[in-house]
């Protein structure tokens, strides 16, 4: 029981990631194109639903919301939040 909801979780984080990589690089060619942008709340939303590995990756791949503080915090409480989670499902469950 407690391998499937840790292979689920790092399933879910892998996407996420993933998704979360790719809409960093998005909104920084659309910034680079002067276009209209990604908005940060959609990109906070999901650095907290399981992307911040992403998001960190983005952040510094793209070298882009790297002089922004909102983005470091919303990265650092995601990545506690999530290993918290990976954490108390390999304790307890």
């Amino acid at each position: 029981m407690k391998n499937t909801v840790l292979i689920i979780i790092l399933i879910w984080l892998g996407i996420m990631g993933i998704i979360t990589f790719a809409a960093y690089g998005h909104d920084k060619r659309l910034a680079i194109k002067h276009k209209r942008r990604t908005p940060e709340k959609a990109l906070f939303r999901l650095d907290l639903l399981g992307g911040c590995i992403g998001g960190w990756l983005g952040m510094f791949f793209f070298h882009h919301k790297t002089r922004h503080p909102s983005f470091y915090i919303v990265q650092l409480i995601g990545s506690v939040l999530w290993g918290g989670v990976l954490v108390f499902v390999y304790i307890c469950v």
